[in-house]
């Protein structure tokens, strides 16, 4: 598979979830909806993204270049021949399209090893790492059981994606650097709106203030 296909498939996800986000967030007034959703995800995104101190973002940005690099070869290989793993592992789950599960087992596992490895768009990298593993682990166990030598590797890896998906990048990933910045723009521009400052359908109406007249004599 060439290079400028494994990038056109990749802007192809990446606008998939921007159009799913967008679709997600649609309501009628998009100013109000926005400011309302600054108002709830940017404490929680700032706390997840900056919970960690620096010697805990070292750990967890060792534990993301050691898992995300070390799974990029498994998407490689999938890819490089997708009719043998359909054969070889999806087939023994019995999963109809076994080559469409082979591809997205590729690039879920190619694609999101390098987003854990730049700390973008953390969460999901982390999470098409983790579902891939548990579908590893369960496939390794309905076909050879409960055997640590062929499931410590994929536990390991899930594991690690796991960790990784609910403590966050950690402060030295892309995500940090950016996501506070974003929101700290958004919030701006919202703020910024004077249509923000009153209801909707409020009209301000001048009205004239008489001055008091001097008494007559």
């Amino acid at each position: 598979m060439s290079t400028t296909t494994l990038l056109e498939l990749f802007g192809a996800f990446m606008g998939a979830c921007f159009a799913l986000w967008f679709v997600t967030m649609g309501i009628p007034s998009p100013k109000r909806s926005l400011s309302g959703a600054l108002a709830a995800v940017s404490p929680a995104a700032l706390a997840y993204l900056q919970r960690p101190g620096r010697l805990a973002s070292v750990g967890l940005l060792l534990l993301r270049l050691s898992v995300g690099v070390l799974m990029i070869h498994h998407g490689q290989e999938k890819l490089a021949d997708p009719q043998q793993f359909a054969s070889t592992y999806v087939a023994s789950l019995h999963l109809p399209f076994p080559l469409v599960f082979a591809y997205a087992a590729g690039f879920s596992e190619l694609i999101g090893s390098w987003l854990v490895i730049f700390g973008l768009f953390t969460p999901l990298g982390a999470l098409a790492l983790s579902g891939t593993m548990t579908v590893a682990a369960y496939q390794h166990i309905s076909t050879a059981g409960l055997n640590i030598y062929v499931l410590e590797l994929v536990l390991l890896y899930l594991g690690g994606s796991l960790a990784l998906l609910c403590n966050g990048p950690g402060r030295f990933s892309f995500d940090a650097g950016m996501v506070p910045a974003v929101l700290e723009a958004l919030g701006s521009s919202v703020d910024a709106d004077p249509e923000q400052a009153f209801p909707s359908g409020v009209v301000l109406i001048p009205v004239p203030v008489e001055q008091n007249r001097s008494n007559q004599a």
